[in-house]
């Protein structure tokens, strides 16, 4: 069973873009970059997705979740994709974790 955990993410944690990172779309491609550095990245559309995704849900697992049904590819392939992805984007400073988001208080009030 491969680890939960790589390169400083968990699977329960969310990403954000790094603070000096701009994404702009361009057609059905995309492009990232940080403004410290200056360094650039060209995302395809799959990439396009992929960061889309990872940026706006709560957790990587989440993206990875909706990935699976949008595209035919196996668990395996997909986590690896995803894995290599992200390594790729801390790597360059592209992004950084957001903690791990806790579960929704009952408001119920009942136990």
């Amino acid at each position: 069973m491969p680890s939960d955990n790589f390169m400083g993410f968990s699977f329960s944690n969310g990403v954000a873009a790094a603070p000096d990172v701009m994404f702009q779309t361009v057609g059905e491609e995309s492009v990232l970059l940080n403004l410290k550095t200056s360094l650039y990245m060209g995302l395809d559309p799959v990439g396009t997705r992929m960061w889309t995704l990872l940026t706006d849900a709560d957790s990587i697992q989440a993206a990875y979740d909706e990935l699976l049904t949008e595209y035919e590819v196996t668990p395996e392939q997909l986590r690896k994709d995803l894995e290599e992805f992200l390594d790729k984007l801390a790597e360059h400073g592209l992004i950084e974790a957001r903690p791990d988001r806790p579960a929704p208080a009952n408001l119920s009030g009942k136990a």
